[in-house]
């Protein structure tokens, strides 16, 4: 099969080539790279023209300042059209989210159109933010979510621009027309498959996948200090709940600071991310979810001991009867005895990750998964 991957936010996109390549497949992604997390993509679509030049980034700020229009959207939507007649001749197209070229919802709608003109099919991914899931964590039936700080107003709407823009007539409709000119709806993680579910859609949850082949296992060396590391992404730390890590790592700074090194970087690219949390023996993930998403998975091939999400959902849904991640919840000081128990008993650190590089060889292995969304896709 040929098949074009639009969208890429967290390697998601890249694994999934990788292990439908390995079983004879064609693949492309187009997308923006994410940012500064500058993720591999053959084919860009990244606003350059409104961030590489100064007076125009300046232009740009103004314009969405004064009057809410968003010209890095516009770009986004410009360099797309620009690639539509390389984009042609697809047995499949899957989009990583309803607004996976980022541009503006009735121009996102009208270049959907046209690539599916031009290729036979096309599925949804939901593995973010989108119109059901926002839906489903405002009503507040889930015990805590990504929302939670909003819901208990410790953070404002402003903040969350990003999550409740898929609640406007715009991005309702998005989502409505991509559903309804999709094949299949494909969930990565039990935190969209629950809400998905709950809400009567019909879905495909397939794990995310992981290259195991591509990530050396380490198991942890403790012969001096144990290492913990605590990456910062600004744009999601209130959703991520980091300020409860940082107040736990506050906790036991002093109380261990002959036996642990605590490492905190802050958005930086994805390559140089996981240079720096190699040597680390703790990972801490996030806060409110129910299971991991890519980042804590990838963590957990290398033999890291992850603090994420690993509610009783999660552990029910795989028939696990030990630990293979912390279970992080949103409160400093359960974080911090967690810690605790790990700092001071270093075999269980060794335990826990001997476990989770098993969970994710087992559950999560590319090619499996990738076999998984052709038949879904079929």
């Amino acid at each position: 099969m040929k098949i074009l991957l639009v969208g890429e936010y967290s390697r998601l996109h890249n694994s999934l080539k990788e292990g439908l390549t390995a079983l004879g497949h064609e693949v492309i992604i187009v997308g923006t790279g994410d940012s500064f997390k500058k993720f591999n993509i053959d084919y860009s679509i990244y606003p350059k023209f409104f961030n590489n030049y100064w007076l125009l980034k300046k232009i740009k700020n103004l314009i969405y300042k004064v009057i809410d229009y968003n010209l890095e959207e516009t770009e986004k939507g410009y360099r797309f059209k620009k690639l539509l007649p390389k984009l042609k001749g697809f047995d499949h197209i899957q989009l990583i989210n309803s607004d996976a070229i980022e541009t503006q919802p009735r121009f996102q709608i009208k270049l959907y159109k046209k690539l599916l003109q031009q290729n036979r099919q096309m599925s949804l991914l939901i593995c973010g933010d989108d119109t059901p899931i926002i839906d489903y964590c405002l009503n507040g039936d889930l015990k805590y979510s990504i929302l939670t700080p909003f819901l208990e107003k410790r953070a404002t709407a402003q903040y969350y621009n990003y999550s409740l823009k898929y609640l406007t007539p715009n991005y309702r409709k998005l989502f409505n027309w991509v559903k309804g000119n999709s094949v299949c709806l494909v969930t990565s993680d039990l935190d969209y498959e629950v809400p998905m579910k709950a809400q009567g859609y019909t879905t495909h949850f397939i794990p995310n996948p992981i290259n195991t082949d591509l990530i050396t296992y380490n198991q942890p060396e403790i012969t001096d200090k144990i290492i913990i590391f605590l990456g910062i992404n600004r744009m999601s730390y209130t959703k991520k709940g980091i300020g409860f890590f940082e107040e736990a790592l506050n906790m036991v700074r002093q109380k261990y600071k002959d036996k642990i090194e605590i490492i905190v970087t802050e958005n930086i690219p994805y390559k140089e991310y996981i240079k720096l949390y190699d040597r680390a023996h703790i990972l801490l993930d996030q806060v409110y979810g129910y299971d991991q998403g890519y980042n804590a998975l990838e963590a957990m091939a290398k033999g890291k001991v992850v603090f994420t999400g690993a509610e009783t959902e999660f552990t029910q849904h795989y028939n696990l009867t030990e630990r293979v991640a912390v279970n992080a919840l949103p409160d400093a000081e359960a974080i911090a005895n967690e810690l605790s128990f790990l700092i001071e008993n270093p075999n269980e650190i060794k335990a826990i990750s001997k476990r989770a590089r098993s969970f994710i060889e087992q559950e999560h292995n590319y090619i499996k998964i990738a076999e998984k969304y052709i038949e879904a896709w079929k």
